[in-house]
């Protein structure tokens, strides 16, 4: 007897002909059934986390507007918070008085600005027997090698105390190579070290103005100083790099210096007490943001920090989006990965006060590092967008318009030349806001990339050369060329064809007229799709 099959019955509404035809009907069934009782829960939900980090990050930024106008106001200026005073020559004790400074260039590959920084710190206002430079060059092209030996020779053929080291490997990267630089016995008796990255001018009295205020006060570890940029004006990219480091520098940095006397260490511009490194542990390299690991060791453990606006050095922003896409994943995941390791250490230490505590573990880390990238990409990029496709859930006007318009005022102050490019700069940040929380979660979960280190490529005064050499017919230094295919970026190809169809929707069914921001949204994100965001002027 033939086996019956069992019948499975299906219900009339659910069954579907599958036809070319019908698909898009089916699709918007499927759409209606699953919208109420999954989709318009979890989108509520999504807009009401967006709105409470929108609520911390807005009364971040008004916090650090207050306080900045008071520091400008009321606030001491450093030289009178602090004790400072002049270096002197002293012709009966000749240079004794100074103490002995070493200045350390970490390079790798730099052809095109290794003259710069070796030529500027070999130019530095100080006795040259109390003076140590140190070129730390972990290149793996062996031309550049002999190119920046040859350098360091010649300034030493001048009287300068210049020595040129080079390590087997790659360990640790920067962090690696200023650990063994501070092993070598010719550094034994420095008391400070002063870091400058390869595209780092000081100017010639940088050391006589920062080293006083390690002198006279024993408690200050570090005097850090401001970034400025030589080629900001080069072309939009660099422009909005200015505006976000110029806030970076202008308030972040000012504010932690003038109320916790902590603040993140930049890497570079900066002079460090050696004693303050030994005792914080040395330069570990357990993540890509070594000079902030230092940093919060050493603040832990009571040395104070002193920020200088006003002492400023020349340096260069990466000028090709690739570039900068790499810095800005290695500066987005190293501090989402050092929270993670070292937040207990944080609330566990007993040397520091709470608010510092405080001021350390929520305003620097959560919120700055964290909290800023992920509400910018998760509300202006998704879910926004996604209201629109899901009318039943409404974001209220505060949280969609008018606290990112506070916001962005507060953040403008920094760079007031470039406030005519301010709506293009909101666009431009949440394309890279995109990258930005990306790289955060792989930081916090500690992925794949968490350690990797991209040395962030420069240009020099290449493209200055080049224009001037097509002014005058001259040959002009070799091109940095890419391929169209090498500068297509899926990820941001694929939110500007999101964001196009959710503004078309908007524009066909909407009332919020969203599709204008959706729409220049859209521009934005296919210009760094196809790369050439570096190119406009």
């Amino acid at each position: 007897m033939a086996e019956v099959s069992p019948k499975v019955m299906i219900p009339e509404s659910f069954q579907f002909q599958v036809s070319s035809s019908d698909i898009a009907g089916q699709l918007t069934l499927i759409w209606e059934l699953i919208k109420a009782p999954l989709i318009v829960p979890l989108l509520t939900l999504g807009v009401y986390i967006c709105l409470a980090m929108s609520l911390m990050l807005f009364m971040e930024r008004v916090y650090m507007g207050i306080v900045i106008i008071l520091v400008k106001l009321f606030w001491k200026k450093p030289d009178k918070r602090y004790k400072w005073e002049p270096m002197q020559d002293d012709l009966e004790s000749g240079n004794l008085n100074f103490p002995v400074v070493l200045v350390q260039i970490p390079m790798f590959n730099e052809r095109e600005v290794y003259k710069l920084s070796i030529g500027a710190a070999s130019n530095l206002s100080w006795p040259a027997d109390r003076l140590v430079i140190q070129v730390l060059d972990d290149s793996t092209d062996p031309a550049i090698k002999q190119m920046v030996e040859l350098e360091c020779q010649r300034w030493a053929s001048k009287g300068i105390n210049i020595r040129y080291q080079i390590r087997e490997n790659r360990t640790g990267y920067k962090s690696g190579a200023l650990k063994e630089g501070l092993k070598r016995s010719y550094v034994k008796h420095c008391e400070y070290v002063c870091i400058f990255d390869a595209d780092f001018q000081p100017e010639p009295d940088y050391l006589r103005r920062a080293i006083p205020f390690l002198i006279h006060n024993p408690d200050i570890a570090l005097v850090q100083g401001r970034w400025r940029f030589v080629n900001a004006d080069e072309c939009l990219l660099t422009r909005m790099q200015e505006m976000s480091l110029d806030y970076h520098f202008t308030v972040e940095q000012e504010v932690g210096s003038a109320t916790h006397a902590f603040f993140g260490f930049n890497g570079t511009a900066g002079v460090w007490r050696i004693a303050a490194i030994n005792e914080a542990g040395g330069w570990k390299d357990r993540t890509t943001v070594e000079d902030m690991d230092l940093a919060v060791r050493a603040s832990l453990r009571g040395w104070k920090f002193l920020y200088l606006g006003d002492l400023q050095v020349k340096s260069e922003l990466p000028s090709t989006f690739k570039a900068f896409r790499f810095q800005q994943h290695r500066w987005s995941c190293g501090p989402a990965n050092l929270f993670r390791k070292m937040a207990m250490e944080i609330v566990r230490n007993k040397k520091v006060r709470f608010w510092k505590k405080f001021y350390v573990i929520y305003s620097f880390f959560f919120v700055r590092k964290i909290i800023a990238h992920m509400v910018t990409f998760s509300f202006y990029c998704v879910v926004l967008p996604l209201t629109i496709l899901v009318p039943e859930v409404k974001v209220p006007i505060w949280g969609a318009v008018y606290i990112p318009s506070v916001i962005t005022i507060l953040n403008s102050v920094g760079t007031p030349r470039s406030i005519h490019l301010l709506f293009y700069w909101i666009l431009f940040e949440n394309v890279m806001s995109l990258h930005r929380t990306k790289a955060t979660f792989i930081g916090l979960l500690e992925a794949g990339r968490a350690n990797e280190w991209v040395v962030t490529e420069k240009l020099g005064n290449t493209l200055q050369k080049a224009a001037e050499a097509k002014k005058s017919n001259l040959k002009a230094p070799r091109k940095f060329r890419f391929k169209f295919t090498d500068r297509l970026n899926t990820l941001e190809l694929g939110f500007s064809a999101f964001l196009f169809l959710c503004g078309c929707y908007d524009f066909a069914n909407g009332k919020n007229n969203y599709f204008i921001y959706l729409w220049l949204q859209t521009v934005t994100f296919f210009i760094t799709g196809i790369g050439y965001v570096g190119t406009i002027i």
